[in-house]
């Protein structure tokens, strides 16, 4: 990440608790942090922002919509943005076999955020 520009990350998550404490860690980082608690947020983030770097997002998701519903045409539409997941059912994740699941990281929940950021760091670079 060059000094003058910030990576942008759009982070996913229905846990207030958890939306706050990765978007407080990832801005004290150097990131430009966008917040999105449910799909619909999500896709609003994704038709109204012209660049995003990479999406953070959990896998279960209020409204029976999951993050690789999001991921999915996302990455279709944007094909540099890179993808992590996040869930306390990583093997859901898997499960799904999307082509997107093949190849972006699943961090299951708890996880440590120095694994992130270390993950964030070499897939940005």
């Amino acid at each position: 990440m060059s000094e003058d520009a910030q990576d942008v990350v759009l982070i996913v998550e229905d846990d207030p608790s958890i939306l706050m404490v990765l978007s407080a860690y990832l801005s004290g980082e150097g990131y430009r942090v966008l917040q999105a608690e449910n799909g619909e947020q999500a896709f609003e983030i994704l038709a109204s922002k012209p660049h995003l770097d990479m999406m953070i997002t959990d896998f279960r998701l209020p409204g029976g919509i999951t993050g690789v519903q999001i991921a999915e045409p996302a990455v279709r539409l944007r094909p540099d943005l890179k993808v992590i997941f996040i869930s306390g059912y990583a093997q859901e994740v898997r499960d799904t076999d999307s082509p997107i699941t093949r190849t972006a990281p699943i961090l299951g929940k708890p996880f440590d955020l120095d694994v992130l950021q270390d993950m964030m760091r070499t897939m940005l670079s």
